[in-house]
């Protein structure tokens, strides 16, 4: 058969070619949670309180499960055993089990995983391996007992250390219980990360920043600082609470930011705060365009192949997950992105970094040539909200602060 010469160019503008591929991460979602927050848009569902296990029970590596442990285990392995021919010889620098509530795992389930991964992928001898924990479902042993398995990094969701703003977020900690936990962490790790939130129901500038110095008395190798969203399908975005204006709100934003800077704190990201070379290794990878292989009831995946780029998903519900992947078949929906879409995709990650990118990242990432994206690039310059020279292309302060109007500069579906 002969191509007509005009639709042989119009195949061709659909490939991409890389000469190397990006680095590979690993996600790994644990789909489980004691309470649904309000706030919370992620594929989380809640135990049956028949299953929760009777105070003083759950106590270390052995501690009574609060789902099908065991059975979810075996999905991971195999689901990872089926995603191998796509990531074939690919080394693995990060792994990130996140939630849902990943602490609810007993300390012998992430110790079978981590053991899984170790035998099925060649995994960095430094790689970073984090657990993102609750305070209010997690104990001292069960720490020690992540931190046997090869967790090296713990992402603690505190939250706030106000109980009133604890309760309106519908968290089933105390402030107390989250001091402690941190406490406990400390102990067993070297590289913790806080998460907070700000812009909470009747919260105050005061308020927002005594969470903030209360979080810094712990001195954590990482804060990460959310501003609260109604997020659709929520219980907020059905039930809308009272929240601050938006006047108010971008005074706390710039309050916290100038607080930890005065604390030596580097904002490297929209809402990562780092003390010096304690930057989220996994969460850059995302950020800088790298690839993912998400495994786990409604995980995502990024990954990249000589001649083209795909996303997929996983099913989403855990019973659904288990049985399509008993039937070899845990992907619910696959797409591949087009070259058209590229720039939006690798801009919408690249220019959450305060720093921005180098020049040649986007080409490395993307395949194509920023004289693709020239236009753009000069309409964002005008705008104020891109700056950019022979280093590097970042979003300037007002960028930043107006990150999505930055970004629909990218967005053209007729590129």
């Amino acid at each position: 058969m002969t191509l007509h010469p005009l639709k042989l160019v119009s195949l061709q503008s659909q490939l991409v070619d890389f000469t190397a591929l990006p680095p590979l991460s690993l996600y790994i979602h644990v789909p489980w949670c004691v309470k649904k927050c309000p706030y919370c848009d992620f594929n989380s569902h809640e135990v049956r309180a028949s299953s929760l296990p009777m105070k003083g029970e759950g106590r270390g590596g052995g501690e009574k499960p609060l789902f099908q442990e065991a059975e979810y285990v075996a999905a991971l392995t195999r689901d990872l055993e089926l995603a191998l021919p796509q990531i074939w010889g690919r080394r693995v620098y990060t792994v990130f089990f996140g939630g849902g509530t990943p602490s609810l795992l007993s300390g012998a389930a992430v110790t079978e995983i981590l053991r899984q991964v170790r035998m099925l992928l060649p995994l960095s001898l430094d790689a970073e391996i984090t657990l993102e924990a609750n305070p209010g479902t997690v104990e001292a042993d069960k720490f020690a007992a992540f931190r046997d398995a090869g967790v090296n990094r713990l992402s603690l969701g505190i939250q706030s250390f106000n109980d009133d703003h604890l309760k309106a977020l519908g968290r089933i900690h105390s402030a107390d219980e989250a001091r402690a936990a941190i406490a406990v962490a400390q102990r067993h790790f070297d590289n913790i990360n806080l998460d907070l939130m700000y812009a909470l129901p009747n919260q105050t500038l005061d308020e927002a920043l005594q969470d903030v110095r209360t979080a810094l008395d712990f001195k954590p190798q990482h804060l990460s600082a959310y501003h609260l969203t109604l997020e659709p399908n929520t219980l907020f975005s059905r039930n809308p609470p009272s929240l601050p204006d938006d006047d108010t709100s971008a005074d706390m934003q710039q309050s916290i930011e100038g607080l930890l800077a005065e604390h030596g704190y580097q904002h490297y990201e929209t809402s990562a705060f780092a003390q010096a070379d304690r930057r989220a290794r996994h969460n850059l990878n995302y950020w800088q365009f790298g690839d993912y292989l998400g495994i786990g009831a409604g995980a995502h995946s990024k990954l990249s192949f000589p001649d083209k780029i795909i996303r997929q998903a996983r099913y989403k519900q855990p019973q659904a997950y288990m049985q399509q992947v008993s039937a070899g078949a845990p992907i619910q929906t696959k797409n591949e992105v087009s070259r058209e879409e590229l720039p939006f995709e690798f801009m919408m990650n690249a220019l959450r970094l305060n720093e921005g990118f180098e020049p040649g990242l986007f080409n490395e990432r993307t395949s194509l040539s920023l004289v693709s994206i020239q236009r753009e690039l000069l309409v964002a310059e005008k705008r104020g909200l891109l700056h950019r020279d022979h280093q590097r292309i970042a979003p300037t302060p007002l960028g930043q602060r107006f990150l999505n109007d930055l970004l629909e500069v990218f967005l053209n579906e007729k590129r």
